[in-house]
């Protein structure tokens, strides 16, 4: 048809893990990207927009891989998208391979096997600066002649090479790719492993023609460093000092932002009270909607913190030296080596840590880091955490100088790892036995991490964030005001219904029709905050369940806090702003949600949270399955409900358990 739209130039960026891939996306896409899964799975996929010679070509993101073998679901779909099988997305026009020139005789295996797909080929050649740096050189006009295929050196700092990239890119569109070598004599009968020496042959001739490695001892530093930071003994003293320091400024640098966001949020409240005339509507708008979605932005900033350290340790190189560091003690409990990285990325959340478990090859090590996950403090974690602290230990120093909180903190997420690795063990034992295989990693150079890509990563978690708390912590809260706004009830009601229940209680007047006397007041007027609360519907629920979380020292309205919990951990804080009506105590005291915590009471008159109470419920949520989004999420990567019904069940009897200990014990030393 002489009418039909030219089809748009579909480039895909290829690349082994920590070769530069993510900055350059970031580099040549700049804010034109979004993000997503790949149809049927839970891989993510990413997609920008990049100009190349003044067309509008779609930048497609495959997940980093060392080779096309179709081992793991990331290789399996890679192939399909270089192949043009992924639903939703046309073969590419041309490939972007990213090669570590730090790093190269490794990476260029991943180059020569997309050189067999018969698409055209241009190679990014990542970290130039850092090799150029350690004194090595490289001639990239004799590696381009012996490829057969444009290299380009890039540095995204200084913009070296992205204006030659898309020229390359532009030159080879549509030309026919020449491999450039051939398989030694008898390898396609010898099967893969022939075909794969031959590759290793090549790669090792193109290497040894084209780079020249200094012997300068400046370029060893690294392996000074590493000889220190992957140090059996000190190596994890440097690690457990790293998370000290990261939690602490968590703390200090948060507070001002946080108590600017929380005086705002109150601010807002004031005035739709002040603006609106008194009613369901306005107490929906302000105890609903701004106290609820408010109570949980509130800890944006510590959020922001957290993705901002987790970056500038991925980026930096250490994150990989951490997983070679615990990878002995893993390997001890039976978990695959490659089983770190999922388990560190649900520090931040355990939905794409559970996603990342699909590159390991088995079955039983997969879903042994599956069930271990969500011990991961993540992130929704972080406000719960926050608001026990604050609200009890806030202001408290050891040794003159540690935070008594940012302690706790980092107390928390090791009770989460340490009972990981007790759970993998025994899965490892017993349903889930089989042996571990050998774990394989590079480590990357040290390098100082890219701004750019450290602050577009925070972003792009801060507004997942927002976008959460905007849609399913609005809807969670609405439903929750709901639950406890209603049924309304006045004193009248309320002596009624006791008077009714009372004569049930005497013999014959339900028989006889005996009337009882009829209240002494005739006081219809609404009940207090605390007594409708009492009587609604999450209540109602709440007292259900008090007798079982009693031995906890939790109490009814805690309980109602936690089941609403279960479809997202952070929705307790919202959940505890409704129920503690933040915002409308005219007590300059308890304008905050920490000073309402702290000065709640149970129905008897005692304090409702005590120190020891805030503890119990720290190490509840550390072990709890309180998400029903990583629950979905378990259900799609096993393909069973057994599965997750089986992490819920032992999660929360753990949870309970350690709760149970903690307070209990507790109480035991007195600390009641």
């Amino acid at each position: 048809m002489e009418n039909e739209a030219k089809p748009q130039l579909t480039i895909a960026l290829a690349g082994n893990p920590n070769a530069g891939k993510t900055t350059l996306f970031n580099a040549l896409t700049g804010l034109k990207q979004k993000i997503a899964n790949y149809p049927g799975v839970t891989v993510e996929r990413k997609e920008g927009v990049w100009i190349v010679n003044g067309e509008t070509a779609n930048l497609v993101d495959i997940p980093g891989l060392y080779s096309l073998d179709a081992t793991s679901l990331d290789e399996q779909i890679a192939r399909d998208v270089i192949t043009g099988k992924q639903a939703g997305l046309p073969k590419p026009d041309v490939i972007v391979a990213v090669v570590d020139a730090t790093n190269l005789e490794r990476n260029l295996y991943l180059v020569t096997q997309l050189f067999e797909f018969g698409i055209p080929v241009v190679i990014a050649l990542t970290m130039i600066d850092v090799f150029e740096d350690q004194k090595h050189e490289i001639d990239i006009e004799m590696v381009s002649v012996l490829l057969k295929t444009p290299v380009v050196a890039v540095n995204v700092k200084t913009g070296r090479g992205i204006d030659e990239l898309a020229a390359k890119v532009a030159e080879v569109r549509g030309t026919t790719p020449v491999v450039p070598y051939v398989y030694d004599e008898g390898g396609d009968e010898a099967g893969p492993h022939g075909k794969i020496f031959s590759r290793y042959n090549f790669i090792s001739s193109v290497v040894q023609d084209s780079v020249w490695h200094s012997d300068q001892s400046s370029h060893r530093i690294s392996d000074k460093i590493d000889k220190v930071l992957t140090h059996k003994f000190f190596g994890l003293v440097i690690l457990v000092a790293i998370l000290l320091v990261v939690f602490q400024t968590i703390f200090s640098w948060a507070s001002l932002p946080m108590d600017l966001l929380e005086q705002g949020f109150g601010a807002a409240a004031d005035l739709v009270r002040a603006q609106m005339p008194p009613g369901i509507l306005t107490d929906l708008i302000a105890d609903g909607i701004i106290a609820g979605v408010g109570g949980v932005v509130v800890f944006l900033p510590q959020i922001l913190l957290l993705f901002l350290f987790i970056s500038l340790l991925e980026d930096s190189g250490y994150m990989s030296r951490a997983a070679f560091l615990l990878d002995k003690l893993m390997s001890r409990v039976g978990l695959h080596g490659k089983a770190f990285l999922p388990l560190i990325s649900s520090f931040a959340c355990a939905i794409p840590g559970i996603m990342a478990t699909r590159t390991i090859e088995s079955r039983r090590d997969r879903f042994a880091t599956i069930m271990i996950a969500p011990f991961m403090s993540c992130s929704a974690r972080l406000p719960v955490y926050t608001l026990m602290i604050g609200a009890f230990f806030g202001g408290q120093y050891v040794f003159g100088f540690i935070s008594v909180g940012a302690l706790l903190m980092l107390i928390m997420y090791s009770i989460g790892i340490i009972v990981a690795i007790i759970v993998a063990f025994i899965l490892k034992r017993t349903v889930l036995k089989s042996p571990p295989p050998p774990f394989l990693m590079e480590l990357p150079p040290y390098r100082l991490p890219n701004l750019r890509t450290v602050f577009q990563n925070m972003l792009t978690r801060a507004w997942l964030f927002l976008k959460r708390a905007g849609t399913v912590i609005l809807a969670i809260s609405i439903i929750l005001w709901a639950l406890m706004y209603f049924p309304r009830s006045s004193r009248q009601s309320v002596v009624s219904s006791q008077q009714t229940e009372a004569a049930k209680s005497v013999p014959g007047t339900a028989a006889t029709g005996d009337v009882i006397d009829e209240p002494r007041t005739t006081d219809n007027e609404p009940l207090p905050e605390s007594e409708q609360l009492k009587h609604s519907f999450a209540g109602r629920l709440g007292h259900i369940i008090e007798p079982v979380i009693a031995p906890l020292g939790f109490d009814w309205k805690i309980g109602v806090a936690l089941i609403a919990s279960f479809a997202a951990r952070e929705v307790l804080v919202s959940t505890l702003s409704i129920i503690y009506n933040v915002g409308k105590d005219e007590n300059e005291e308890s304008e905050t949600l920490i000073a309402a915590v702290r000065d709640a009471k149970t129905d008897d008159g005692r304090p409702a949270w005590t120190p020891l109470t805030a503890l119990t419920l720290m190490v509840f949520f550390v072990l709890a399955m309180q998400c029903m989004s990583t629950i979905a999420v378990v259900r799609r990567e096993t393909n069973s409900w057994s599965w997750p019904i089986f992490m819920t069940v032992y999660m929360t009897v753990l949870a309970y358990i350690a709760a149970f200990i903690t307070y209990q014990g507790g109480k035991l030393l007195g600390y009641g």
